[in-house]
Parts: C-alpha cells; sequence; structure tokens
C-alpha cells in the first residue's frame, strides 16, 4: 500500500485519477488515507518504487507474449536470476486468487461463531489464509484448551492439498473455490505462527507456548528463537531500553551494533549516557570486522536477556494485543 501511494503521488495527479477509476472504492479508501498520511518521499525511494513498478510491467508484458516460461527467460538475462525470479513472484502473487479470500473479508468475531466448532485442524488451516491481526483475534477468543492445539496445527503445517482446500471453502460456501491454483500451496508453519503469537495478548501467547513446550518442546524452542529478533528492541519503551542495558555486557553491546540497523543503534545509543555511548562506540571503530555468527550470537544474548525481563514482568514488549495496557 506504501508503494503504491509513492507511485500514485509520484506519477501526478492527472494520471492517479484515471487509475483510481479501475480501482474498488476499499482500495481507494485506503490508497487516499495512505497518501495522505506520506509526508514526504526522498528521491532513492522514488527511483526504488518506479524501478520495481516497472519491472512488473516487463513481465506482465512478456507472461502475455509468451507465458511465464518465456518471461522468467526473459528477465532472467535483463535482471539476474534472482531479481527475475522475484519479480516473477510478486506478479504471478498478485494474479492469483488466495483460497478464501471471501473469509478475509469477513469480521474476526462473526468468523468466529462460525469457525469455533469446527475440527482444530480446520481452524488452524483458514487461520493460516488470515491476516496475523484476524488470526490472533480468533486464537485469543478460543476456548484455552484449543489454543495451543490450534497453533501447534499451524505451526507444523506445510503442504496442503488444493482438493482439501476446496472442500473447506464448500463447506463455508466459498463462491472461490474454481478458482484455486491446482498447485500445491505452502501455508502455515513456523513463521506463520510467530506472526500470529507476537500480535496476540501475553496471556494467551504465554499459555500456548508453555503448552507447546510440554506436548513439543523442539517445536517450542523453534518458535521461541524467532518470536522476538534483536531488531524488535524497538518495540520496547526508553525506560524498558534502559532496564535491559542494565544486564547487557559492553563487549556484547558492541558486538551486536556492529550488524545492526541505524533505527536500532539510535534507540540504543539514546538511552546510555554519553561518555558509555562514546565509549561503545570508540569500540565498535577499533573492534574492526566480525564474523556475523559473533554478531548473531551477541545479539541473541540480548534477546534471552529481554524475554527473561519480560517474563518476569520487569518490562512489556508493545505487541498490540488487545490486553497489553500499562497503567
Amino acid at each position: 500500500m506504501q508503494k503504491a501511494a509513492v507511485l500514485l503521488i509520484t506519477l501526478g495527479p492527472e494520471k492517479s485519477s484515471q487509475i483510481f477509476k479501475h480501482l474498488k472504492e476499499d482500495e481507494i479508501e485506503e490508497l487516499t488515507l495512505e497518501i495522505a498520511n506520506t509526508r514526504s518521499i526522498t528521491p532513492q525511494v522514488k527511483d526504488e518504487v518506479l524501478d520495481e513498478f516497472y519491472q512488473v510491467c516487463l513481465a506482465q508484458k512478456y507472461i502475455a507474449e509468451g507465458g511465464i516460461g518465456y518471461a522468467k527467460e526473459l528477465l532472467e538475462k535483463a535482471l539476474g536470476e534472482e531479481k527475475a525470479r522475484d519479480v516473477i513472484g510478486k506478479l504471478t502473487a498478485s494474479l492469483q486468487v488466495k483460497p478464501f479470500e471471501f473469509v478475509r473479508k469477513t469480521d474476526p468475531s462473526q468468523l468466529l461463531n462460525f469457525i469455533q466448532d469446527e475440527h482444530p485442524q480446520t481452524i488452524a488451516l483458514i487461520m493460516s489464509y488470515l491476516t496475523a491481526a484476524q488470526s490472533s483475534l480468533i486464537l485469543s477468543a478460543l476456548p484455552p484448551e484449543r489454543q495451543a492445539d490450534v497453533a501447534k496445527r499451524i505451526a507444523m503445517m506445510d503442504r496442503t492439498s488444493p482438493d482439501v482446500i476446496k472442500e473447506v471453502e464448500k463447506v463455508l460456501e466459498s463462491k472461490l473455490s474454481s478458482l484455486v491454483n491446482q498447485d500445491y500451496t505452502i501455508i502455515g508453519g513456523v513463521d506463520a505462527v510467530v506472526e500470529i503469537l507476537n500480535s496476540v495478548d501475553r496471556g494467551t501467547e504465554k499459555h500456548i507456548m508453555e503448552t507447546l513446550e510440554i506436548e513439543e518442546p523442539e517445536l517450542a524452542d523453534e518458535i521461541r528463537k524467532k518470536m522476538f529478533v534483536f531488531e524488535d528492541i524497538l518495540l520496547l519503551d526508553d525506560r524498558a531500553i534502559q532496564r535491559v542495558l542494565r544486564d547487557v555486557e559492553n563487549s556484547d553491546l558492541a558486538i551486536a551494533l556492529k550488524g545492526a540497523n541505524e533505527n536500532v543503534q539510535s534507540a540504543i545509543f539514546n538511552n546510555l549516557s554519553k561518555r558509555l555511548a562514546a565509549m561503545i562506540k570508540e569500540d565498535m571503530e577499533f573492534m574492526g570486522p566480525v564474523r556475523m555468527k559473533d554478531v548473531e550470537e551477541a545479539q541473541q544474548k540480548i534477546v534471552n536477556i529481554i524475554r527473561k525481563l519480560e517474563d518476569s514482568a520487569e518490562i512489556v514488549i508493545s505487541r498490540g494485543g488487545g490486553d497489553e495496557i500499562v497503567i
């Protein structure tokens, strides 16, 4: 949506108004809001968005001329194999109607009433196609004894036959079942359940993780490692960051920041004393190149400290769940 807004702003009001004529009402509303909230665009961002748009248009033209294989071959020559695969992937994803499209437009509370009595595997299948925000609301509202079961099924889901998807859609009175891609569809997985758990309230997440640690300890460990990455330190407020930094070794902090982006570095340096910040920066400068493995280990140490402090309720990670209210 942000890229679309940047594109329309760059094209100017005359061309953009012509494009609006071909969009749905809700798309126009979302884009208008995004455009209104876009204050400024750097030349670099503008060029990147225009370049991506041009590549997608080029791919679409090639597909129309000779199919996806033909388009892939020409794009690989022009852009390289990796970039061509990325462009084709974006385009084919936008051309295909995803299963359960009608469900994503349904209010989560209404959908909950519709699916809560279904088999946990059916609920997991449907939730795998929803947005993380929708899934988190449904997962939080399910009975506690079903939450971990559904989360586990989402995490362990890999490939689902299109016949099964069609059958579930038929039960849900879907009008889109005939448009389902006949290739096996990759859904669910650990990343899907991590995204959902990062959006639910802390109580629901804790209950699910504790249950999974008993029933599927390896899966629970894999999920926990992905649930909070070092860059997510930006989700903490200044007081929480200061509390975390009290338990972090200066040597670990210097190494961890070597692989951090500018926003993360700023958030941490702003919560250190000027003297300590200068010392850490000096250490980073003099240590020279650092192995990525060492950077990741140092960052993981800090992540473990954050998780420990959260578990002891000394800090709060803002995940966007409805119960994350601090008073």
